[in-house]
């Protein structure tokens, strides 16, 4: 079963337009989760094989992830070094807080610590880590089908081959080659930074995952750029990180939350003719004739980037202990992009709790939710949860002003079935939701 969400009108302000939901049975669009079929080159991360801890500068700390990639596909993927023809990859760290962390932190939750700039690849060794290798002709500038390619910790941290996340278009693969070089001091420059006061050391209350991305340009030209994502849980070692456990192969970090919490709910939702957003969700009650609700949205490889994310409420709603967590750019981005976190707006009297960056015609720079990151919303309400159509307004043009995705909330927002004209069977503009 598919969720399909249609938006009627279009964006206007801050506010989500009405919505409406339906239910019927279509084929599932292929998902992060999903192995995608051996149809041309499909790159996953097979394996993140251990962690680099490059030292700290200024309460900062520098990590570097291993990351052996597999080709799941039945064609070459390119590996050719010197021109834009070969996969660069993204490392990034989160933490979760357990629910029955002591003290309790408001039901538990997931915040991404870190993120890293994007080694970029050269060589592949075609290994058979992941099953039999069909060795290309094209030698290392290829990743045969069934083949694997390891890049140690070590290696993924080598800055002299790291480039910048901003000039890569993570839904077409495209990105600029010659890469900018990262700035900043030696030690930390270009990795995968997080503050040092993030990283804490009460494994009752806290456990941590690391992430590898792989963004490759016919990887993303066989439209299999859905299951390049795969994380792992580390735990502390002093100030370094030991990765434990099995690598979760085609599923992102946000998963660990669900994986952790049976009353997390993770749903993923598909840019129409684009990109892949992820969100997750809870709703704890606080015992004071309040709930508290926690929200996370990772945009796998949406170009379109978020730029706002909307929640229904009540008329009468009182909503207090609003919260956001975004990830910080470093090593030059930082300089690029505003920093600024979303405002949020609410609104009772038209029934909307929305957090908010500028669209990318007023600000192009603006600190909106970009590929391979993922933002975190929260707030206390006095009326408890109902399933609801949450609305993450997209920054850039060339799609949907927005998409939509099955929630929990104070308020049901759904329309009656049937409305605008949806039994003549125009869909076009649907999004699709699978739970």
């Amino acid at each position: 079963m598919t969720i399909k969400t249609k938006m009627i009108g279009s964006w206007s302000g801050l506010l989500p337009v009405v919505i409406l939901s339906v239910c019927f049975t279509v084929a599932e669009p292929a998902a992060a989760s999903d192995s995608e079929g051996a149809i041309g080159p499909d790159v996953v991360v097979f394996e993140l094989s251990g962690t680099w801890d490059w030292g700290a500068d200024g309460g900062i700390r520098a990590y570097s992830v291993g990351t052996t990639s597999c080709n799941r596909g039945d064609e070459d993927l390119e590996w050719i070094s010197d021109e834009n023809r070969h996969p660069v990859i993204a490392q990034n760290l989160y933490r979760v807080t357990l629910a029955d962390a002591d003290p309790p932190v408001e039901h538990g939750k997931i915040e991404m610590l870190g993120i890293s700039w994007l080694k970029h690849g050269f060589l592949s060794i075609n290994g058979s880590a992941c099953g039999t290798c069909d060795y290309p002709a094209a030698g290392g500038e290829a990743l045969g089908p069934g083949c694997s390619d390891p890049y140690g910790a070590g290696l993924n941290g080598s800055y002299s081959r790291l480039g910048p996340r901003s000039e890569v278009n993570a839904f077409t693969g495209y990105y600029d080659y010659p890469y900018s070089s990262p700035t900043g001091h030696p030690d930390i420059v270009g990795r995968l930074q997080v503050k040092e006061s993030e990283i804490i050391d009460d494994p009752a209350s806290y456990k941590y995952f690391v992430e590898g991305h792989y963004i490759a340009p016919d990887d993303a030209g066989a439209a299999n750029g859905m299951n390049n994502a795969s994380h792992r849980e580390a735990v502390l070692n002093g100030t370094s990180l030991d990765v434990v456990g099995a690598t979760e192969e085609g599923r992102p970090g946000i998963y660990a939350w669900g994986d952790l919490d049976p009353e997390v709910t993770v749903r993923e939702v598909i840019v129409p003719n684009e990109g892949l957003f992820i969100v997750a969700y809870k709703v704890g009650d606080n015992g004071d004739g309040t709930w508290h609700y926690q929200y996370s949205v990772f945009n796998l490889n949406s170009h379109l980037s978020g730029r706002s994310f909307s929640l229904p409420i009540l008329p009468n709603s009182v909503i207090t202990n609003t919260g956001f967590r975004d990830v910080d750019y470093h090593s030059g981005e930082d300089l690029l992009y505003d920093d600024t976190d979303w405002a949020v707006d609410i609104d009772p009297s038209t029934g909307w709790v929305t957090w908010f960056t500028d669209d990318h015609a007023t600000n192009p720079n603006a600190n909106a939710l970009r590929w391979s990151t993922m933002y975190s919303f929260s707030f206390d309400a006095d009326s408890p949860p109902q399933p609801a159509l949450a609305t993450i307004g997209l920054y850039r043009d060339g799609g949907p002003s927005a998409v939509s995705v099955l929630v929990e909330a104070p308020a049901d927002n759904a329309s009656p079935l049937f409305a605008d004209g949806f039994e003549a069977g125009d869909t076009d503009s649907w999004s699709e939701v699978v739970p």
